[in-house]
């Protein structure tokens, strides 16, 4: 039975004690259950690697990979499928570069540089039967180093001095400010002007209208008429003087006259 991990991409962490006595710890980015390692030949000039070039009918060995991360450096690490031995490990410190590279012909293949621990390096290539594990593996890498260069660029910020401008507004000494606090102005009505094109007086101060003229003036004017004989006339005479003031001149003398051209006329 086989006790491997899931294939699925794990974000499992696990804790180490370095050799100072600091913990340290390890994140798992990726495991695949399985793995093929091919010898390769050495590069003879500097044109692209192709994975035709292996025997890749007949890998050399075939195992379990593990992608973990300590800090900013990925592991890639190579283990017995039944053990978990390690077979050969794999430091990444950048993505894409020379210790992954991919290759000309295929998606599935790449070439890795492994290390041991005396510091010797050598190259072989890797290959996965499925191209969802290849692409796995790709996309775990590429997020880790996009992470890394996120946290380098936030540190870098953190620690740079903040050389940009400031606005200052606060007051300067002996500067004042004037407030005014329940002050409104008020605005100007538009008088508004007849058709005629004649414009409304505006009231008096006193906000009292001076009293209509008096109908004395009117009717103080006013002479009788001497134009006919006709009773109607004496009608419209007493009707239009009937609301006159009549003045403190005695009347006997006007009224005699008037009734006098009435006697003079012949009777027949």
């Amino acid at each position: 039975m086989d006790n491997s991990p899931s294939p699925q991409r794990a974000c499992l962490i696990k804790v180490k004690m370095a050799t100072d006595g600091q913990v340290e710890y390890e994140s798992v980015l990726c495991v695949k259950p399985e793995v093929n390692v091919y010898r390769i030949p050495p590069r003879a000039s500097n044109r692209a690697i192709r994975a035709a070039d292996w025997k890749l009918d007949a890998p050399d060995w075939t195992g379990r990979m593990r992608v973990t991360a300590r800090g900013k450096v990925v592991y890639v690490k190579l283990e017995d499928k039944i053990s978990g031995e390690l077979f050969a490990q794999a430091p990444v410190d950048e993505y894409p570069g020379t210790a992954v590279e991919t290759v000309s012909d295929s998606s599935r293949y790449f070439v890795l540089r492994i290390q041991d621990d005396s510091g010797r390096k050598a190259f072989i290539g890797i290959g996965f039967g499925d191209r969802g594990d290849a692409f796995d593996f790709n996309v775990a890498l590429q997020d880790h180093f996009k992470w890394v260069k996120q946290e380098t660029e936030f540190r870098k910020q953190a620690q740079a001095p903040d050389t940009t401008p400031k606005l200052d507004l606060g007051f300067k000494e002996g500067q004042t400010i004037t407030l005014n606090i329940g002050q409104s102005k008020k605005k100007d009505r538009s008088r508004p002007q007849s058709s005629g094109g004649l414009g409304l007086l505006p009231p008096p101060p006193g906000g009292k209208l001076a009293p209509p003229p008096s109908s004395r003036s009117t009717n103080h004017n006013t002479q009788p008429s001497t134009a006919g004989s006709d009773s109607g006339c004496l009608l419209d005479l007493d009707s239009s003087n009937s609301n006159s003031v009549t003045p403190s001149q005695p009347t006997s003398t006007a009224s005699s006259d008037l009734w006098g051209d009435f006697d003079s006329v012949p009777q027949k």
